[in-house]
């Protein structure tokens, strides 16, 4: 992995977010963990990866075993069973994973979710106690070259 490349995404991703506060989703033995971590824990649990259309390099989170064990040592918190998500998945079509654990997420809060396209520089997903938070699913991506390039 380029880490020169993959430190400079981070920063400039930090430098352009509106909020360095996140709630990660993750699968780990059969049960949907949601974790609170702060900007700190990205070098960690995110991956430069190849972007798609020719955008270049992606920030993503796509954590390991190694990763999600981490994650579970910061405080992760059971949201539902892996059956009880793939199910609500199927019956949420055609939003994908990653937008049903961000409803669920909002829901769990007892706040209406409404799917956006508010870029990352300008809000959260959601705000709990008056915290913004961006909410981040297995395989997200947070950012491209290309998009931090265009900000």
């Amino acid at each position: 992995m380029n880490t020169t490349l993959f430190a400079h995404m981070i920063d400039k991703y930090n430098e352009k977010a509106y909020t360095h506060n996140y709630i990660y989703g993750f699968i780990f033995q059969n049960m949907v963990y949601m974790v609170y971590a702060t900007a700190e824990v990205m070098p960690y649990v995110l991956k430069l990866d190849k972007a798609s259309r020719g955008a270049g390099y992606s920030l993503r989170f796509c954590p390991t075993k190694e990763q999600k064990v981490f994650l579970l040592s910061k405080g992760a918190q059971v949201l539902c069973s892996k059956e009880f998500f793939e199910l609500t998945v199927e019956k949420n079509k055609p939003y994908n994973k990653g937008e049903v654990f961000e409803k669920m997420v909002t829901e769990f809060y007892g706040q209406t979710w409404v799917k956006d396209r508010i870029p990352f520089t300008e809000a959260g997903d959601i705000e709990v106690n008056k915290i913004a938070y961006q909410i981040k699913f297995e395989k997200a991506t947070f950012t491209t070259e290309k998009t931090l390039a265009r900000i």
